[in-house]
């Protein structure tokens, strides 16, 4: 099963930018990440098909968050700009149990993989 490991995360102030990345150790389809804030339930950021040539997004991310991927590395990106302290949480990177390289979904019960997480904390 591939395993997967974001980093990234840290602390910044609002309206700062952070890149996430997630590694793979293996080939993914539809990869998507999920973010998780105190007392919170976890809920979906944004997903990207294997050809990226689909992506989705939350309402309350668009416009400031972009994924990404570079299948040669077997990795995916976040691109989080203009963070507000409502984005504080801890970002989960995960990977669909779907092999179709066109399949994309935004549905958690979906991803059959999970990653540890890397936090992110944004100050006002």
């Amino acid at each position: 099963q591939v395993q997967l490991v974001e980093s990234g995360g840290g602390l910044v102030q609002a309206g700062d930018s952070l890149k996430l990345s997630c590694s793979a150790s293996g080939r993914t389809f539809a990869m998507a990440w999920f973010r998780q804030a105190p007392g919170k339930e976890r809920e979906f950021v944004a997903a990207i098909n294997y050809h990226a040539l689909a992506t989705d997004s939350s309402y309350s991310v668009q416009g400031r968050f972009a994924i990404s991927r570079d299948n040669a590395k077997n990795e995916v990106y976040l691109q989080m700009n203009r963070l507000k302290p409502e984005d504080t949480a801890v970002y989960y990177c995960a990977a669909g149990r779907v092999r179709d390289p066109y399949y994309i979904t935004s549905n958690e019960e979906d991803y059959n993989v999970w990653g540890r997480g890397t936090q992110v904390s944004v100050s006002s």
